[in-house]
């Protein structure tokens, strides 16, 4: 796999770079909501990096950051049943100097059990992405990903 940040992706057309990273994010995110951990992870670059909190360990590598989604499901849900979505708004594409794309997007989640209907939401977040293009595959991969929750960003 050969990554480069100094090769632009494919897509010129702002409109068409633009529902690139749209698709990308919407397999990603169906990947983190259906705990397909390693699948996930392997939307990073090898070397990636995810900071899922100001407060929590940087996750750095593809195994870390799979660890780290399981590890961090235990610990919010256990074994009870529960569906999560994460809906993704408001994203903004910026293609950097150095050939990257640096993305900046509200990311809120919500979570339903099987015994009520209504989902509880939160947290609601801002999440900063460096994303990079493989040319080996053609695809986007995520270099860097922080999220800060915005009730610890006051």
């Amino acid at each position: 796999m050969t990554i480069h940040a100094t090769e632009a992706p494919p897509a010129a057309d702002p409109a068409v770079l633009y529902a690139r990273v749209q698709q990308f994010y919407a397999a990603q995110v169906v990947l983190l909501d259906d705990l397909r951990a390693q699948e996930f992870a392997a939307t990073f670059t090898p070397d990636g990096v995810f900071v899922p909190s100001p407060h929590a360990p940087v996750l750095r590598g593809r195994a870390a950051i799979a660890a780290g989604l399981r590890a961090a499901h235990e610990r919010k849900f256990g074994s009870a049943p529960v569906r999560r979505r994460h809906w993704y708004n408001m994203l903004h594409v910026e293609p950097a100097s150095d050939g990257t794309l640096r993305t900046r997007y509200y990311a809120l989640v919500a979570v339903t059990r099987p015994w009520h209907a209504a989902p509880v939401i939160g947290p609601s977040t801002v999440v900063e992405d460096v994303l990079v293009h493989d040319d080996t595959t053609g695809a986007l991969l995520t270099a860097q990903r922080r999220v800060t929750p915005d009730h610890l960003s006051f």
